[in-house]
């Protein structure tokens, strides 16, 4: 059909409230909004500053009382302890309300936080929804994350209580959380008064007499007593959520995530975006420590009566390349959203895609990519192994849910290798120089946002409206810095190239690594690729590059890497001065996916680094470090 963004996105740039209340109208309010924005509260503006509302009551009692209280609501697919498991909206409202109660009876109350320090389960997501159905500010941290890291994070936020399990499940391994919380609880000053744990089968956890409790004892013990929190009015503007991103500084940013303007662009999203119909089932392969799994695992398809999916598994190795076929299969997904790592991996385990063929997908419509840049080769393999549109859409911790995409929901536009498209409505992007001077199309800059963000996006950092200033607003007067470069082409497409620290200066040119990595990984045996800007005593910095290669590749390694050096001589230029390429076995990557450049960097340059938090297997970087000697131009 033809699209209908072009005419969508100009109603709201030429009136963004009346575009914003009348989206606004499919949220159940308490008190619905008589004034939508108020530019004078806040960092930047509030959005529906006068209503009052309830997450919880969005995305489960509307459904369970108004007709889908026998549709599935969440899926549990656990392919690292064959377990699946489903719950029905009313059967997911009556868990979310009795471990509401539960929370309450520790004496959690509105405006209290709680840290969810969790695995893939279920408990995870009902730990959410009960939180934001008692008015309590959940901050999810990945579960396994580190304990000095976890600690910053308590000492921050101060939560009442800590939801966790007794341990994460990884391909080959157990990950102990229990002695990871204790010792964050003893590194920080602020400590919670409770500590509520899921017992996995795998591991049995110490429990410290007065502060710890067994989760499926109190939840017992809850419904014995018939025992149910009702849904408690918040303000729109009320936090729902507290998310930690790492800062410049290594202290982490709190990113703030208000209830109501949350509610009204996840909801629109999911048709207009996602083109995810109420009742079809929306697959998303994250984790609800990210962004992602809060604004699509947990809280879009619930709020628009959609079927999510709650996987606990990896794109490989549980127990194969194909498990996220079978889950598609078994469940008749629609549409799935996933990291282009993830399809990186895939391709590299299974590059004649044989796995796929074990599954039919007749259902199947859309696959989304999101998390970081989407390389074209990437994004052509899944497009012919799936026959179906391949969209790569770009978002941020920070805005909540998509700044530019392709919008299915409205007419699929014409898909441009490389380009996320367009921007969405509430979203004003522009290309700017360092004086926030615009740039003509097609030159590369910094991408800014023109206040004020949208509802969704990030109102400001917890208690740190200095620091929301300092780190987005200042350096561009009247915009937002999304620490992102690239360029839009003549027909408003845009080309998300890295990040601004991304863009390295070779001999005062200014060169993309996005732009490199692409090439790289043009070549017929490179699975994956990274592209850093190592330290050059003449030129200031120089690209490096290191090759991951597709699985049964048995050519020379050094024979590959000078047909790599050779792509990027003949597709950029001898001006990239592009010269060494370095084959390793895997990449550095966290949890999520994304490859940690900045500490591959530190590497190369000799400089001092620390191994990150989020690192998904911190061996990589001995590997990484064993593979630069006697190589370092």
């Amino acid at each position: 059909m033809a699209s209908r963004y072009a005419e969508v996105y100009q109603q709201w740039k030429s009136n963004p409230e009346a575009f914003w209340a009348e989206a606004a109208k499919a949220i159940s309010w308490i008190k619905p909004p008589t004034k939508i924005f108020d530019g004078a509260a806040g960092v930047y503006g509030r959005w529906f500053p006068d209503a009052t509302c309830n997450m919880a009551y969005n995305a489960l009692d509307r459904h369970a009382d108004g007709g889908r209280g026998a549709q599935t609501a969440l899926i549990y697919d656990s392919p690292v302890t064959n377990t699946k498991r489903k719950y029905t909206y009313s059967e997911l409202r009556d868990e979310v309300a009795t471990l509401a109660a539960v929370l309450q009876d520790f004496g959690v109350t509105k405006g209290d936080r709680v840290i969810v320090y969790m695995p893939m389960i279920p408990e995870a997501v009902i730990g959410m929804l009960a939180c934001a159905r008692i008015g309590a500010v959940h901050s999810v941290v990945f579960g396994g994350f580190a304990a000095k890291e976890l600690a910053t994070r308590i000492d921050d936020a101060k939560p009442k209580l800590v939801l966790t399990a007794s341990c994460g499940i990884e391909p080959g391994r157990i990950v102990k959380y229990k002695p990871l919380l204790d010792e964050a609880i003893r590194l920080s000053n602020s400590k919670p008064d409770a500590v509520v744990l899921v017992q996995r089968p795998q591991e049995t956890a110490a429990m410290q007499d007065g502060r710890d409790h067994d989760w499926a004892s109190v939840v017992a013990a809850a419904k014995a007593a018939g025992k149910k929190a009702d849904c408690v009015e918040m303000a729109a503007t009320d936090p729902l959520y507290i998310l930690y991103t790492s800062g410049t500084t290594g202290i982490p940013k709190g990113v703030v995530r208000d209830t109501g303007g949350h509610m009204v662009t996840l909801k629109w999203s999911m048709e207009n975006l996602y083109g995810v119909k109420p009742g079809e089932t929306f697959f998303t392969a994250s984790d609800v420590g990210w962004v992602v799994g809060h604004s699509y695992i947990v809280y879009g398809p619930l709020l628009h009566g959609a079927t999510s999916i709650c996987f606990e598994g990896k794109p490989v190795g549980t127990p194969d390349p194909g498990t996220f076929w079978r889950v598609i299969a078994e469940n008749d997904v629609v549409a799935f959203f996933t990291a282009p790592t993830a399809f990186r991996a895939i391709r590299k385990e299974d590059p004649n895609a044989e796995y796929l063929k074990k599954y039919n997908l007749p259902k199947f419509r859309t696959l989304f990519l999101a998390g970081e840049r989407a390389d074209p080769p990437t994004l052509e393999w899944a497009e012919q192994i799936l026959k179906v549109p391949v969209v790569d859409h770009w978002w941020q911790t920070e805005t909540g849910w998509c700044i530019a995409g392709n919008p299915v929901g409205l007419g699929l536009l014409p898909i441009k290798h490389g380009s996320p498209t367009v921007p969405l409505p509430g979203w004003d992007v522009q290309i700017v120089d360092e004086g926030a001077k615009p740039l003509p199309d097609g030159t590369m800059g910094s991408i800014v946002i023109k206040l004020p963000l949208p509802p969704g996006a990030l109102p400001t950092l917890w208690q740190n409206d200095a620091r929301m200033k300092e780190s987005y607003l200042e350096e561009f007067p009247g915009f937002y810095k999304t620490s992102d470069a690239g360029y839009r082409d003549q027909d408003g497409y845009l080309y998300i190239m890295g990040r601004t620290d991304d863009i390295i200066n070779v001999a005062g040119h200014r060169l993309s690594t996005g732009g490199m990595e692409e090439v790289l990984a043009s070549h017929p045996d490179v699975a994956e690729c990274a592209v850093i800007g190592a330290k050059d005593a003449l030129k200031g910095e120089a690209p490096l590059g290191f090759l991951v290669l597709k699985a049964g590749v048995t050519r020379d390694r050094a024979t590959i890497e000078k047909e790599v050096v050779g792509l990027v001589r003949e597709k950029i230029g001898p001006v990239a001065a592009f010269k060494t390429a370095v084959t390793i076995d895997r990449l550095p990557k966290t949890r999520s996916g994304k490859i940690l450049r900045g500490t591959m960097k530190k590497i190369a340059d000799g400089d001092a680094w620390t191994m990150p938090a989020t690192i998904d297997d911190p061996a990589i970087l001995d590997e990484i470090a064993g593979a630069l000697k006697g190589r370092m131009v």
